[in-house]
C-alpha cells in the first residue's frame, strides 16, 4: 500500500507544479475556492463512507474510502506537507 500511496501522492504533486488543464487535480490547485474545494469534497466523502458502512457494502466502503485518501494527499500537498509527515504520525499511533 506504501508504493500505491507514494506514486499517487508523486502524481498529485506533479499536477501541482505542471497545471494540466484537463486533470481534475490540477483543477484542484486552480479553483477560486481551492482548500474550500477539497475540504468540502472530503466532507462529502467521509458522509458518503459512513453511509456505506451502515449499508455493509463493501464495494462502496472500498470506493468512498480511496476517495477520502485521495483528497487528503491533495489537502497535504495544498500544505506543502509530505506524504511522510501522515507515514510520521501514523507511526506514532502504533
Amino acid at each position: 500500500m506504501d508504493e500505491i500511496l507514494e506514486e499517487l501522492f508523486a502524481v498529485i504533486e506533479d499536477r501541482k507544479e505542471t497545471l494540466p488543464e484537463d486533470s481534475y487535480t490540477a483543477s484542484l490547485f486552480t479553483h477560486e475556492k481551492g482548500e474550500n474545494a477539497v475540504l468540502e469534497k472530503l466532507g462529502e466523502e467521509s458522509t458518503e463512507l459512513v453511509l456505506a458502512a451502515k449499508d455493509d457494502d463493501r464495494e462502496e466502503i472500498a470506493h468512498e474510502g480511496a476517495d477520502i485518501i485521495y483528497h487528503l494527499l491533495v489537502l497535504l500537498s495544498m500544505k506543502d506537507m509530505e506524504l511522510s509527515d501522515l507515514e510520521a504520525e501514523l507511526e506514532a499511533r502504533r
